[in-house]
């Protein structure tokens, strides 16, 4: 039993009545997955592995590039031209789609000199129109992008467009100068909506020579703008920053501080009657807005309660060569502890509700951490790892991490060589949700017992890929 002490609440999660050999529940914590939403498929070019992390990480145009592929489907071509432009803008605008619907009336289109319904960008055209990117209904759509029609459609689909309009002469001329643009390149609005591109970094400094030069747009300078549009909308990955980063300790500490018992008593009673009714020995209660809208095939999840873990962990990655993007989520643990373990002592992340039958609901508070490695190399790198220096083995007596877990738990949305695939069953109410992952065999069985007890409620499941230990425990083994 003395294994049994400290293990991932992960297993007490899905792990529902039908598990056999496990005959008892277990005080420890849980973990679960989250949900990736399904990017378009799309070939990723994978880079060799990193030796050492940079000290000052910036998002490449490579980056945005990838991004867009991954998430939208978008892959400018070598030179693109204007109506490519408008079709990656309206995308990412996510635009297209309602502007399209609210004017199929063709008398509620504008009248465009050079497009016309079934025209490649006409759609994008008409979106951008009604929602004021584009401005003009002489569109140039086949026409090779330049860096400045490119500029003017980012910089008021990044929504600076009325930033821009407030500024004076004399601002205007002083932002175009940090650019090295003579004052009288351009004038009125143009001049305005460039310097706002300047000061808000909608343009990086990278570009600065592009804008100078003027002519067409590279493929690049395209990717960096729509990268940045994303950015300024907040459509971009939600994260706490990079492994790398000098301050990245400072920055768990304050998200894992900051973050209390997950409430949301709508959704939690829901699933504790999942748990008075032996559905599952355990949930994880989280919230959608953490969440890290990284790309699928980098990302592994890790879970944990121990704040002095993860930052050991993140040390542990920059000592073996590893940076990746890094994304706190905080999470709520539920299951059931036994009256016969003693009195539950409750703290401000550790709280207990009695049940019917004398035993106790108890919520602790953890964490899942989400890392977007820089290529699938250093993803798969991840697991040897942890199983090196951050999981505890009856054999074994080499040092560990602090707080290390007999079964870590760590997922991948897509496949993983040597990763077990499971199920994870999910109950949605507004931005909270709650999750329980099980055996694949056994999902059925716990998303029905869902519906029964909330039939309103939003219902989902995906299966996902999981590190070998956890596996393990699921089907009832110790290590």
């Amino acid at each position: 039993m003395q294994k049994f002490t400290k293990i991932t609440l992960a297993a007490l999660l899905a792990a529902p009545v039908t598990l056999g050999s496990l005959s008892f529940s277990l005080p420890a914590s849980a973990a679960t997955a989250t949900p990736v939403p399904v990017a378009p498929k799309a070939q990723l070019t994978v880079q060799a592995p990193s030796t050492k992390p940079a000290a000052v990480y910036s998002e490449s145009a490579a980056d945005f590039a990838q991004f867009l592929q991954a998430k939208y489907g978008i892959q400018l071509p070598q030179q693109a031209t204007k109506g490519d432009f408008l079709q990656a803008i309206a995308a990412i605008a996510a635009t297209s789609t309602t502007a399209t619907a609210a004017n199929k009336d063709a008398a509620q289109a504008p009248a465009f000199s050079d497009l016309k319904p079934g025209d490649a960008a006409y759609d994008a055209a008409v979106a951008l129109f009604n929602n004021g990117v584009l401005t003009g209904t002489e569109v140039h759509a086949k026409d090779q992008l330049s860096i400045y029609a490119a500029v003017f459609l980012a910089v008021k689909a990044a929504g600076f467009k009325e930033l821009a309009y407030t500024y004076p002469a004399d601002k205007t001329a002083k932002a175009l100068a940090k650019a090295g643009i003579k004052p009288n390149r351009l004038q009125g609005k143009s001049a305005q909506e460039l310097a706002a591109a300047i000061d808000t970094g909608l343009v990086p400094e990278s570009l600065y020579p592009a804008l100078v030069k003027g002519g067409a747009a590279s493929k690049d300078a395209a990717n960096l703008l729509l990268g940045r549009v994303l950015v300024s909308q907040g459509k971009y990955k939600n994260e706490i920053g990079r492994s790398s980063d000098a301050d990245i300790y400072s920055k768990l500490y304050a998200a894992y501080r900051t973050a209390d018992l997950i409430e949301a008593p709508e959704l939690r009673k829901i699933v504790d009657q999942a748990l008075r009714e032996d559905l599952v020995t355990g949930y994880n209660l989280k919230d959608s807005r953490f969440d890290s809208n990284f790309i699928d095939e980098l990302t592994l999840t890790y879970g944990h309660d121990s704040i002095n873990h993860a930052v050991q962990l993140i040390g542990l990655l920059r000592s073996e060569g590893i940076d990746a993007d890094v994304q706190f989520q905080p999470k709520t643990s539920a299951f059931i502890y036994l009256k016969e373990w003693g009195e539950p002592k409750e703290t401000p992340d550790y709280k207990v509700t009695q049940i019917e039958n004398g035993n106790y609901i108890a919520y602790a508070k953890e964490y899942d951490i989400q890392f977007e490695f820089n290529n699938t190399a250093d993803k798969a790198r991840f697991n040897d790892i942890v199983l090196n220096y951050a999981k505890k083995n009856s054999n074994s007596t080499s040092p560990l991490i602090i707080n290390s877990w007999w079964q870590p738990l760590y997922y991948s949305p897509t496949a993983l060589a040597n990763f077990p695939m499971i199920t994870n069953s999910k109950i949605t109410l507004g931005h909270y949700y709650a999750q329980s992952f099980s055996l694949k065999e056994n999902a059925k069985a716990i998303q029905d017992g869902f519906r029964k007890l909330a039939p309103e409620a939003k219902i989902t499941s995906y299966n996902f890929w999981v590190d070998q230990p956890f596996f393990n425990y699921l089907n009832g083994g110790s290590e």
